[in-house]
């Protein structure tokens, strides 16, 4: 059987009791914590319940098919969905990322292209604003700096589910796989002749961690606070108050700079859980080869070598390079249409964890 079950079992078991404790739920960070992690082993327990109904069904076919032909017709149907519920509770108990219930920043960054970059970067924003409408979850811009035409040059989203995720629909674990280069293939707007161009866009997704987190500690020495007047695009004032803040993280020389908001505290209030997350992912980074392996694999530098997808308009063609998924529905994606997409990548994830646990639980 799948001997690493058991103690699963015994958590969730633990867990749901805990949760009836009205006093757990005073404390609304713990309470958090505790029905993330119940309602992850809860995928455990339904899929374990699955199988053992299914070897139970198995077991019954086989005894009665001596005495009556019907039931060992059966045996075989029984025998694939056997088969099929072991698969799916080895999937299940794969480890999964410690990141993927977290809601993320994600920093959307114009590269090369000039304003052609710039004004894709504002399509890629609505396209993540869109689907995170699509998914219920709540986004917000924390910080944007417009280019000349309309598009952004550089612009940071905060995007947080509703409620408790469950397992594999937290934001985390859908948007992780959209940190690289982002490729767009068409005809500008600025072009007069009709010629196909290519600019890139780069994304950061940054896991969010709240004020307080045991693994981001800022120091009251730790951070340099500047202020100064916000401008908007070719430089003009957007207001006449010192009211942007520009925090400088001493220790990593980290800077993070907050315009948006006409309230110096919110720009600095903003600026702060941008300095979290990047901390956050630093520290993740740091201490673990693997993650570190995946922060390498999202965009430092906004080159079109280290491309992740590519957006041809002329064939409205969307296709990834990592997992080879290709469709021919790039406005839909626009539109916030993503699943499809992510999908490939979330499968292409798993695989490879399912394949780096190797044989470690098997049915016997």
């Amino acid at each position: 059987m799948f001997e690493s079950v058991q103690g699963l079992l015994e958590e969730h078991a633990r867990l749901e009791h805990a949760l009836a404790d009205p006093t757990v739920h005073a404390d609304a960070r713990r309470a958090r914590t505790l029905g993330r992690r119940y309602a992850e082993l809860g995928a455990v327990v339904a899929a374990y319940d699955r199988w053992r109904a299914a070897e139970d069904d198995l077991a019954a076919a086989r005894e009665l098919a001596a005495d009556d032909e019907g039931f060992a017709a059966e045996v075989p149907a029984l025998e694939q969905a056997r088969d099929d519920a072991a698969e799916r509770l080895r999937r299940v108990l794969v480890p999964r990322d410690p990141d993927d219930d977290r809601d993320v920043l994600l920093e959307v960054k114009a590269g090369e292209g000039g304003e052609e970059s710039a004004l894709f970067a504002g399509d890629l924003v609505r396209m993540y604003l869109r689907y995170a409408e699509r998914r219920g979850w709540r986004a917000e811009v924390l910080d944007a700096t417009e280019s000349d035409l309309g598009g952004y040059k550089n612009v940071v989203l905060a995007v947080r589910s509703r409620g408790t995720p469950g397992p594999g629909e937290g934001v985390w674990a859908r948007l992780k796989f959209e940190g690289g280069v982002h490729r767009v293939q068409r005809v500008p707007v600025t072009e007069s002749q009709g010629r196909i161009h290519t600019s890139a866009v780069g994304v950061l997704v940054m896991p969010e961690t709240d004020e307080g987190d045991d693994e981001v500690q800022i120091g009251p020495n730790d951070v340099r606070v500047d202020v100064f007047r916000s401008s908007g695009p070719g430089g003009q004032s957007v207001n006449t108050t010192d009211s942007a803040v520009r925090i400088t993280h001493l220790p990593t020389g980290i800077v993070v700079s907050c315009q948006n908001e006409k309230s110096q505290l919110q720009n600095r209030e903003q600026a702060m859980r941008i300095l979290r997350a990047r901390l956050l992912a630093e520290a993740r980074a740091a201490a673990d080869a693997e993650a570190a392996a995946a922060r390498r694999s999202q965009v430092r530098t906004v080159d079109r070598s280290e491309r992740i997808r590519t957006y041809n308009f002329p064939e409205n063609r969307v296709s990834d390079h990592r997992t080879g998924f290709k469709a021919y529905n790039l406005d839909q994606v626009l539109d916030g249409d993503l699943d499809p997409v992510l999908q490939s990548c979330v499968d292409a994830d798993e695989t490879a964890r399912l394949e780096q646990a190797g044989s470690g639980d098997r049915v016997g």
